[in-house]
């Protein structure tokens, strides 16, 4: 059954263009660019961070399609939290979304400025995240087949790049081509060179990294037939995900000691400069580039989509639900894409830190995302529902993916000092939206007030 917020939609997106918009949206720079940082701070344990990360994924993915199963809707974890939870909960998980793929978008044009800035130094950064952002909306606008088939594209060059990397990876250290080995995890320090503590503080951004995963049950919406296509593209992208994220973080600690990898650098551009291929690091760099531009593909079409099913129900700005004659959410778009550009003068005037600034404010919407569906599921559950998908373990899953979320947002001020500034900033961030849920029950409020009585000049 679709609903209300689906009108208009062409629903022109198959099965392999759905599973790679899931692939494409997670496989960004969190995995790119932020593993390096991580690598160099937590040293080889940094697997068991993506391990556990990587868990807590499948159960969410488990549980949005259950949902997705249940109901369709381009709205997904919005129009849950509003059915399961409450309007409230739609209207500030609807929010929250879009404040995760706010900042992910500024971390996504931030890293492609770095990596354009590899090849041509003294070409303004700033210039080039203004050139990207341009980009992406203008394929988000032209049409819905058009944005699936380009991030089918986009997501089966990382697919393909990270394939690579684990195949040379792999025979590297089955071979202990300079130096690779599995030696490497515990010859420089132990597994925990900076503590276990450290392992912890890097929770927040390996769930940045598992980012967009849910981006599967919004792209249900748009699904010629969601329920024979979702299960398999959610089994799909959670097996794809899992030995991405892992093995390759896995096979990064063995080819070089922790010790060889550093922030605002790309670890798989690290391994491939070291192999003395001329041309290795830059086909590295360009599919780096090709990752965040996909994953910033990805948030303006998410954020289009959600902001436009609030729209309709007058909790977002009325424009917002503007529906082009190519049937795009023109107005969430460009609401997005105006947020994307604010990133671009952080960038100008923080640019050593807007990246980590970026990547943990939105993380903070990840795990409300996330703990949103996994609790909705529950929710569903207790009506009885029976589902041919089901969530394994539920509830005591759901209840153990909740706690781990809740750790990570307990663990960000004791983390780094853009950790902390997120952590702090989110009093802020529920505040604002408060203050929006109040001023929408204000509104609605005056609609339904009956209209004062009129006097006749007879009475009294």
């Amino acid at each position: 059954m679709r609903t209300q917020t689906d009108e208009g939609y062409t629903h022109a997106l198959g099965n392999r263009q759905v599973q790679m918009i899931a692939i494409g949206g997670a496989i960004g720079v969190g995995l790119f660019l932020g593993a390096g940082g991580r690598l160099a701070a937590a040293g080889p344990a940094l697997v068991l961070s993506y391990a556990a990360a990587g868990i807590a994924a499948f159960f969410v993915m488990r549980a949005l399609g259950e949902l997705v199963l249940y109901r369709p809707a381009s709205g997904s974890f919005v129009e849950y939290a509003g059915e399961f939870i409450g309007p409230w909960a739609a209207f500030a998980s609807g929010w929250m979304y879009w404040i995760n793929w706010a900042f992910t978008g500024i971390a996504e044009l931030t890293a492609i400025a770095a990596y354009v800035h590899y090849w041509a130094p003294a070409f303004p950064e700033w210039l080039t995240a203004l050139i990207t952002l341009g980009f992406v909306m203008a394929v988000n606008l032209l049409s819905v087949r058009l944005f699936g088939e380009l991030e089918f594209w986009f997501a089966m060059l990382k697919v393909l790049a990270i394939t690579i990397f684990l195949v040379v990876g792999l025979v590297l250290v089955v071979f202990a081509v300079g130096g690779a080995s599995p030696g490497n995890l515990v010859a420089h320090g132990g597994l925990f060179p900076t503590g276990f503590p450290m392992v912890l503080m890097s929770l927040q951004s390996v769930v940045f990294a598992y980012a967009s995963i849910e981006l599967v049950g919004i792209a249900a919406g748009e699904t010629a037939k969601p329920r024979e296509v979702m299960p398999r593209a959610i089994n799909g992208v959670v097996w794809r995900i899992a030995i991405f994220y892992v093995g390759s973080v896995l096979l990064l600690a063995m080819v070089l000691p922790w010790t060889a990898y550093r922030a605002g650098v790309s670890p798989f551009v690290t391994v491939f400069s070291g192999l003395g291929v001329p041309w290795a690091a830059d086909a590295m760099n360009l599919v780096v580039i090709t990752a965040a531009l996909s994953s910033c593909n990805s948030g303006l079409y998410a954020t289009g989509r959600i902001l436009r099913s609030m729209a309709m129900k007058r909790e977002a700005p009325r424009f917002a639900g503007t529906l082009s004659s190519r049937h795009v959410p023109i107005g969430g778009v460009l609401f997005t894409a105006i947020m994307f550009l604010s990133g671009v003068a952080l960038f100008y005037f923080l640019p050593e830190r807007a990246f980590n600034i970026a990547t943990a404010v939105a993380s903070l919407g990840v795990v409300s995302t996330w703990g949103v569906l996994v609790y909705c599921q529950t929710r569903l559950r207790r009506t009885g529902h029976r589902s041919a998908f089901p969530m394994p373990g539920s509830p005591y899953t759901n209840w153990a993916t909740l706690g781990f979320l809740a750790l990570v947002v307990l663990l960000m001020p004791f983390a780094d000092e853009d950790q902390r500034v997120a952590f702090y900033l989110s009093p802020v961030l529920v505040g604002g939206i408060a203050l929006g849920w109040a001023a929408v029950c204000r509104r609605r409020a005056r609609v339904l007030a009956p209209a004062a009585p009129v006097s006749s000049p007879e009475s009294g």
